[in-house]
């Protein structure tokens, strides 16, 4: 077989990734052949090669999200002055109690789900109650992944202070990996 010289970009390796490992390692051999005098036989390795091709997917299920860390966030540092400071402190709790299902930064395009809940609390911060404001038409299971990650984070805080009723809403904005951002943080 006769070998020609070629360089192969990592654009082309990302290319042809696409048509399968079988294109990939072909491009690998024709690259690493170099320059030599046709007729003269190529190098053997003698190492062992312990890469094999992946077997191909068909059809990827949806993925699920990774598994919770029980991470209990420490009480609040602070006193809310106002139901939109305790609004943003409850989210920060909840990001804090639940990070690994979560993300920060910009909200990505589409979004995958956007489910509403009303927490009520009692006077202590603890969760009285959690109704669903509002349930996407797609990927439902978003709304008990919200109420499981409210659940995680309470209780959020002395509310006592605060006029009644001890209710807020927060809105969850999730990714295409069913990870979520309170909208309440980038308000």
């Amino acid at each position: 077989m006769h070998c020609i010289e070629a360089v192969v970009s990592p654009a082309t390796v990302r290319r042809h990734r696409v048509r399968g490992w079988v294109g990939v390692l072909a491009l690998t051999a024709l690259a690493g052949c170099g320059t030599r005098q046709l007729g003269t036989p190529a190098p053997v390795s003698t190492a062992p090669t312990s890469v094999a091709p992946k077997p191909a997917v068909a059809a990827r299920p949806a993925p699920s999200p990774p598994p919770v860390a029980a991470v209990q966030p420490s009480a609040p540092s602070r006193r809310a002055r106002n139901w939109d400071d305790y609004r943003v402190m409850a989210a920060q709790r909840m990001v804090a109690a639940n990070q690994s299902t979560t993300y920060t930064g910009l909200v990505p395009e589409p979004l995958l789900a956007v489910p509403v809940l009303e927490v009520e609390l009692n006077a202590d911060g603890s969760v009285k109650r959690i109704e669903v404001m509002r349930q996407p038409s797609q990927a439902r299971d978003t709304v008990q992944l919200a109420i499981d990650a409210v659940r995680r984070a309470a209780p959020f805080g002395d509310v006592s202070h605060l006029p009644k009723p001890w209710k807020f809403n927060e809105v969850f904005l999730f990714d295409d990996g069913r990870r979520f951002k309170p909208r309440s943080l980038d308000l």
